[in-house]
């Protein structure tokens, strides 16, 4: 009797797995029919460039699925089993099918913010090139700036040779009018910025928000990807502040609260902005849970005296109430100094190489980090379409091997593994094109 049941089980959900792939397929085909749209995707693209923000809800893909898209993962693993956090068997239909939908159209773009302010512009522009170079799906960059460097970029910007691959959209610093010298003045001038993205770019789904001193050495791609890693409750993914307990900052000095062992760093962070601008949070200043735009003023106003690394305090008293929220990267994916001027200290970028560098504290500028330095000017002095081998590559790990004499020059080869795979993969993919 048990085993038929099974086999009956089985049978249902292979009949169910044909009937949403059968409506899939006519959806499909409805939705590419002449006139199906009703608008050109240039003007229901609210983050074109030039685009004005413009108040209101989110855009097609976040605001009917988001409540349901990562069912579908679960779905499409379990076939017939419902997940845990089951929203109705509407949902359940409905995740479903965006899982297909999603198959059969990738996302269009990636979406990459930065904020930049006061001597920057070199190593902005340095990271975008870095965000470029390996990237395969198309990428908007969301460029908050100061007023007086708007020209400056558009002038570098307009000059990349990627039409059609990379689109940006340049807007002013601003803050809540009623607390914005608050703000400003919160650890380094705009800084704070990143905390009221999700309130100001209302029409962008899902973002990546890095720091100006961070250098791409994979594809944009394979981090956006972990956005269909997050279970049903997390929001945005971090990485951790230190992997080593005996050297972490948090845990040894913070006064206040923070997530995990040894907090969070907040200089490459990936949000799914929908759910963060539905999301209601506990706290530890009033019972009643508060959406992103209620809470930060108050956390602002209680910890201002307590926090040292602003905006990334912050975050880390967000979600040491919040945990469940968090989405946590390997270290190779946002690797500082720290992780080897004390030892090596990050296993994962032994193995693998290191993902995304975050040249921290100036170590781009200065002689203390040679090993940084190194790969900054190397992107930095890269030209668009030049041989990457003998004009990147090669020439780097001439540079790196002068650092052995530094702790992380020692161990320079971390720093091209994952380059040197990067390269490859892309000489692969564009022999492939041909």
């Amino acid at each position: 009797m048990r085993r038929f049941a099974r086999v009956a089980l089985l049978c249902l959900g292979c009949a169910v797995c044909s009937l949403l792939y059968g409506l899939s397929q006519l959806a499909l085909s409805l939705e590419q029919e002449p006139g199906g749209g009703g608008h050109d995707r240039q003007a229901r693209d609210p983050a074109a460039p030039g685009a004005r923000l413009q108040p209101g809800s989110a855009g097609r893909g976040e605001a009917g699925t988001e409540r349901c898209k990562n069912l579908s993962v679960s779905f499409w693993n379990s076939y017939w089993m419902l997940p845990s956090d089951v929203c109705g068997m509407n949902c359940f239909w409905e995740a479903a099918f965006r899982y297909d939908y999603m198959k059969t159209h990738p996302s269009e773009k990636m979406h990459l913010a930065v904020v930049a302010c006061g001597e920057r512009l070199e190593e902005t522009v340095t990271m975008l090139r870095s965000a470029i170079i390996f990237s395969i799906k198309p990428l908007h960059f969301h460029i908050f700036a100061e007023d007086q460097l708007h020209d400056s970029f558009k002038d570098i910007l307009d000059e990349f040779p990627y039409e059609g691959k990379v689109n940006y959209t340049l807007y002013p610093i601003t803050f809540p009018s009623e607390s914005a010298a608050e703000w400003k003045k919160l650890f380094k001038p705009c800084a704070s910025q990143r905390l009221f993205l999700p309130l100001i770019l209302k029409n962008v789904d899902s973002l990546l928000y890095v720091d100006t001193d961070i250098l791409f050495l994979r594809p944009v791609d394979d981090i956006w990807s972990f956005l269909g890693k997050f279970n049903s409750t997390q929001i945005a993914a971090m990485a951790p502040e230190h992997e080593e307990p005996r050297i972490g900052w948090y845990n040894r000095f913070a006064r206040h609260p923070y997530y995990g062992v040894t907090g969070i760093n907040s200089g490459v962070m990936l949000m799914n902005m929908t759910r963060i601008r539905r999301k209601y949070f506990k706290n530890d200043m009033t019972p009643v849970r508060l959406q992103w735009g209620e809470i930060l003023m108050p956390l602002l106003k209680k910890y201002k005296l307590n926090i040292t690394w602003g905006d990334q305090d912050l975050l880390n008293i967000m979600f040491f109430h919040n945990p469940e929220s968090l989405y946590v990267f390997p270290c190779q994916w946002n690797y500082r100094p720290d992780h080897c001027i004390y030892g090596s200290n990050c296993k994962a970028a032994e193995e693998e190489g290191i993902f995304i560098l975050h040249g921290n504290r100036g170590v781009y500028h200065d002689d203390k980090q040679p090993t940084f330095r190194a790969v900054y000017e190397a992107i930095k002095n890269y030209s668009f379409g030049d041989d990457l081998v003998h004009s990147l590559l090669q020439p780097l790990e001439q540079e790196l091997q002068k650092t052995m004499h530094t702790y992380c020059g020692r161990i320079y080869k971390v720093f091209i593994k994952q380059l040197t795979k990067s390269i490859r993969d892309l000489y692969a993919r564009r022999s492939k094109g041909r």
